[in-house]
């Protein structure tokens, strides 16, 4: 089984949204599903080094990077690059594979489930 995960938002935007589709891909990981997660609109500040978490909160870049360590795929959107975050315009970091919307389409129609958050 795949799951798709797509996030969408501020990473930092005074929420646990972004932290729960993260805790959810690390243990849908563990439990053995294909899981692949796309960052779009302001989400794709977790592909940029230069986020850093508020004071006393989660490194979600970190949990971004482990995921990807542990061979989950991030696609992120590079029309979002230039567009979108905090960090308009900079750089994603290495292993983050900018993306495109036919990319994106390919992995809904190939995954089990999608969830958007």
């Amino acid at each position: 089984m795949s799951t798709l995960i797509v996030l969408n938002r501020n990473p930092y935007d005074g929420t646990d949204v972004t932290w729960n589709a993260l805790r959810l891909a690390e243990k849908l990981r563990e439990d053995g599903e294909d899981v692949r997660l796309f960052l779009m609109n302001d989400s794709v500040d977790l592909a940029r080094d230069m986020t850093k978490p508020p004071e006393g909160y989660f490194d979600l870049v970190e949990m971004t990077k482990d995921l990807i360590a542990k061979g989950v795929p991030v696609k992120v959107c590079g029309t979002c690059q230039v567009r979108c975050g905090i960090h308009k315009g900079k750089p994603y970091y290495e292993g983050a594979q900018k993306s495109t919307i036919p990319e994106l389409s390919e992995w809904v129609r190939s995954s089990d489930k999608v969830l958007s958050f």
